[in-house]
Protein backbone atom coordinates (compact mmCIF):
# COMPACT_ATOMS: atom_id res chain seq x y z
CA UNK A 1 0.00 0.00 0.00
CA UNK A 2 1.38 3.69 -1.34
CA UNK A 3 2.60 5.20 1.97
CA UNK A 4 2.78 1.94 4.17
CA UNK A 5 5.88 2.69 5.18
CA UNK A 6 5.67 6.29 6.60
CA UNK A 7 2.67 5.37 8.36
CA UNK A 8 4.64 2.76 10.44
CA UNK A 9 6.95 5.09 10.92
CA UNK A 10 4.76 8.10 12.37
CA UNK A 11 2.95 5.42 14.55
CA UNK A 12 6.78 4.69 15.70
CA UNK A 13 7.30 8.42 16.58
CA UNK A 14 3.90 8.30 18.30
CA UNK A 15 4.55 5.85 20.35
CA UNK A 16 8.15 7.15 21.70
CA UNK A 17 6.52 10.67 22.02
CA UNK A 18 3.52 9.40 24.31
CA UNK A 19 5.94 6.95 26.07
CA UNK A 20 7.88 9.61 27.01
CA UNK A 21 5.07 11.30 29.74
CA UNK A 22 4.11 8.44 30.59
CA UNK A 23 7.00 5.79 30.86
CA UNK A 24 9.02 5.91 34.44
CA UNK A 25 12.05 5.25 33.27
CA UNK A 26 12.01 8.21 30.62
CA UNK A 27 10.37 10.82 32.40
CA UNK A 28 12.91 11.97 34.92
CA UNK A 29 15.56 14.25 33.22
CA UNK A 30 19.07 14.24 34.52
CA UNK A 31 21.14 17.10 35.27
CA UNK A 32 24.06 16.11 33.76
CA UNK A 33 26.77 16.64 35.13
CA UNK A 34 25.67 17.14 38.41
CA UNK A 35 23.01 13.74 38.00
CA UNK A 36 24.51 11.01 35.91
CA UNK A 37 22.80 8.00 34.92
CA UNK A 38 23.67 4.44 36.05
CA UNK A 39 26.06 2.58 33.28
CA UNK A 40 25.15 -0.92 32.24
CA UNK A 41 27.86 -3.11 33.71
CA UNK A 42 28.22 -4.11 30.19
CA UNK A 43 29.52 -0.64 29.16
CA UNK A 44 33.42 -0.20 27.52
CA UNK A 45 35.09 2.22 26.50
CA UNK A 46 39.03 2.07 26.84
CA UNK A 47 41.16 -0.53 28.61
CA UNK A 48 43.01 -0.22 32.15
CA UNK A 49 45.85 -1.93 33.93
CA UNK A 50 44.74 -4.22 36.77
CA UNK A 51 46.98 -4.29 39.72
CA UNK A 52 46.75 -6.55 43.24
CA UNK A 53 46.68 -4.53 46.36
CA UNK A 54 47.69 -1.26 47.22
CA UNK A 55 51.24 -0.74 45.13
CA UNK A 56 50.45 -0.65 41.43
CA UNK A 57 53.95 -1.29 40.58
CA UNK A 58 54.26 -4.70 43.08
CA UNK A 59 50.88 -5.56 42.17
CA UNK A 60 50.35 -5.10 38.45
CA UNK A 61 49.53 -8.70 36.91
CA UNK A 62 50.54 -7.59 33.81
CA UNK A 63 54.10 -9.24 32.84
CA UNK A 64 55.18 -7.70 29.14
CA UNK A 65 54.25 -11.07 27.33
CA UNK A 66 53.52 -8.26 24.72
CA UNK A 67 50.62 -10.43 23.26
CA UNK A 68 48.26 -7.07 23.43
CA UNK A 69 50.51 -4.77 21.66
CA UNK A 70 50.96 -7.26 18.81
CA UNK A 71 47.52 -8.32 18.13
CA UNK A 72 45.89 -4.80 18.55
CA UNK A 73 44.43 -3.53 15.34
CA UNK A 74 45.15 0.10 15.19
CA UNK A 75 48.80 -0.28 16.93
CA UNK A 76 47.85 1.92 19.77
CA UNK A 77 49.60 -0.06 22.62
CA UNK A 78 53.26 0.47 23.24
CA UNK A 79 55.26 -1.80 25.44
CA UNK A 80 58.62 -1.92 26.60
CA UNK A 81 59.82 -5.18 29.23
CA UNK A 82 61.70 -4.53 31.89
CA UNK A 83 65.39 -5.95 32.56
CA UNK A 84 64.43 -7.38 35.89
CA UNK A 85 61.76 -9.44 37.49
CA UNK A 86 59.37 -9.12 40.20
CA UNK A 87 57.45 -11.57 41.90
CA UNK A 88 53.92 -12.33 40.57
CA UNK A 89 50.10 -12.90 42.13
CA UNK A 90 51.65 -16.86 42.59
CA UNK A 91 54.87 -15.66 43.69
CA UNK A 92 56.69 -16.02 40.42
CA UNK A 93 59.51 -13.92 38.96
CA UNK A 94 57.80 -11.97 36.39
CA UNK A 95 58.69 -9.73 33.85
CA UNK A 96 57.03 -6.63 34.12
CA UNK A 97 56.18 -3.56 31.82
CA UNK A 98 58.95 -0.57 32.01
CA UNK A 99 57.08 1.21 29.72
CA UNK A 100 52.84 0.80 28.73
CA UNK A 101 51.43 3.29 26.63
CA UNK A 102 47.86 3.37 25.35
CA UNK A 103 46.95 5.92 23.16
CA UNK A 104 43.08 6.31 23.35
CA UNK A 105 42.96 8.73 20.70
CA UNK A 106 43.65 5.82 18.20
CA UNK A 107 42.09 3.12 20.20
CA UNK A 108 38.67 1.58 18.62
CA UNK A 109 37.55 -0.22 22.21
CA UNK A 110 37.56 -3.26 20.57
CA UNK A 111 38.64 -5.14 23.49
CA UNK A 112 40.80 -7.86 21.91
CA UNK A 113 43.61 -6.97 23.71
CA UNK A 114 41.41 -7.94 26.54
CA UNK A 115 40.45 -11.20 24.98
CA UNK A 116 44.52 -12.28 24.27
CA UNK A 117 45.42 -11.29 27.96
CA UNK A 118 46.38 -14.60 29.62
CA UNK A 119 46.81 -13.12 32.81
CA UNK A 120 43.45 -10.92 33.21
CA UNK A 121 46.16 -7.92 33.24
CA UNK A 122 44.20 -5.81 30.67
CA UNK A 123 40.49 -4.74 31.12
CA UNK A 124 37.93 -2.63 29.33
CA UNK A 125 36.98 0.73 31.59
CA UNK A 126 33.63 2.46 30.95
CA UNK A 127 35.52 6.42 31.67
CA UNK A 128 34.55 8.23 28.67
CA UNK A 129 34.86 12.00 30.24
CA UNK A 130 38.10 11.98 28.40
CA UNK A 131 38.06 15.33 26.97
CA UNK A 132 41.31 17.13 26.32
CA UNK A 133 43.03 20.24 24.57
CA UNK A 134 45.95 18.03 24.20
CA UNK A 135 45.79 16.14 21.41
CA UNK A 136 48.92 13.98 21.53
CA UNK A 137 49.91 14.43 25.55
CA UNK A 138 46.70 14.65 26.85
CA UNK A 139 45.55 11.42 25.11
CA UNK A 140 48.51 9.35 25.68
CA UNK A 141 47.91 7.18 28.64
CA UNK A 142 50.72 5.66 30.09
CA UNK A 143 51.36 3.28 33.05
CA UNK A 144 50.64 5.28 36.05
CA UNK A 145 47.38 6.57 34.21
CA UNK A 146 46.63 2.97 33.04
CA UNK A 147 47.21 1.35 36.24
CA UNK A 148 43.90 0.82 38.76
CA UNK A 149 43.31 -1.44 41.71
CA UNK A 150 41.04 -4.46 41.31
CA UNK A 151 38.93 -3.23 43.60
CA UNK A 152 37.61 -0.55 40.73
CA UNK A 153 37.07 -3.43 38.60
CA UNK A 154 34.95 -5.22 40.73
CA UNK A 155 33.15 -2.24 40.73
CA UNK A 156 32.39 -1.27 37.55
CA UNK A 157 32.08 -5.17 36.45
CA UNK A 158 31.60 -7.06 39.27
CA UNK A 159 29.72 -10.74 37.19
CA UNK A 160 33.31 -10.21 35.22
CA UNK A 161 35.61 -9.75 38.36
CA UNK A 162 34.20 -11.87 40.13
CA UNK A 163 34.67 -15.05 37.80
CA UNK A 164 38.55 -14.25 37.34
CA UNK A 165 39.24 -13.66 40.64
CA UNK A 166 38.03 -16.77 41.52
CA UNK A 167 39.81 -18.61 38.70
CA UNK A 168 43.14 -16.86 40.52
CA UNK A 169 42.39 -17.88 43.41
CA UNK A 170 41.54 -21.29 42.46
CA UNK A 171 44.93 -21.39 40.40
CA UNK A 172 46.97 -19.86 43.21
CA UNK A 173 45.70 -22.57 45.19
CA UNK A 174 46.96 -25.35 42.86
CA UNK A 175 50.35 -23.60 42.89
CA UNK A 176 50.59 -23.69 46.59
CA UNK A 177 49.51 -26.68 46.67
CA UNK A 178 52.15 -28.37 44.47
CA UNK A 179 55.09 -26.50 46.25
CA UNK A 180 54.62 -27.60 49.29
CA UNK A 181 53.77 -31.06 47.79
CA UNK A 182 57.82 -30.57 45.75
CA UNK A 183 59.21 -29.24 48.96
CA UNK A 184 57.78 -32.17 51.17
CA UNK A 185 59.22 -34.54 48.54
CA UNK A 186 62.53 -32.90 48.44
CA UNK A 187 62.70 -33.10 52.58
CA UNK A 188 61.41 -36.20 52.63
CA UNK A 189 64.50 -38.71 53.97
CA UNK A 190 65.39 -40.87 50.97
CA UNK A 191 66.08 -44.85 51.50
CA UNK A 192 69.07 -46.46 52.17
CA UNK A 193 70.62 -48.25 49.13
CA UNK A 194 71.19 -51.76 50.28
CA UNK A 195 74.53 -53.47 49.76
CA UNK A 196 75.04 -54.72 45.76
CA UNK A 197 74.85 -58.76 46.56
CA UNK A 198 78.38 -60.55 45.20
CA UNK A 199 78.08 -62.34 42.23
CA UNK A 200 77.84 -66.36 42.81
CA UNK A 201 81.32 -68.04 41.46
CA UNK A 202 81.42 -69.59 38.05
CA UNK A 203 81.78 -73.58 37.32
CA UNK A 204 83.51 -73.93 34.63
CA UNK A 205 82.28 -76.95 32.53
CA UNK A 206 84.33 -79.54 31.04
CA UNK A 207 82.37 -81.67 28.21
Amino acid sequence: MLGEAIIKGMAVTAKNFVGSFVSEERLPTIEYPEHRQPLKEAVRNFPFLVFDGEDAHKGLRCVACQICEKECPPKCIYIVKSKDKKPDYMGKPQFYPATFDIDVSVCMSCQICVEVCPFDAIKMDNEFELSTSDRFGGLLLDKTKLAKPNGYYRHIHPTEAGEVDARLAAEKVKAEAKAKAAAAAAAAPKPALSPATPAAPSVATHG
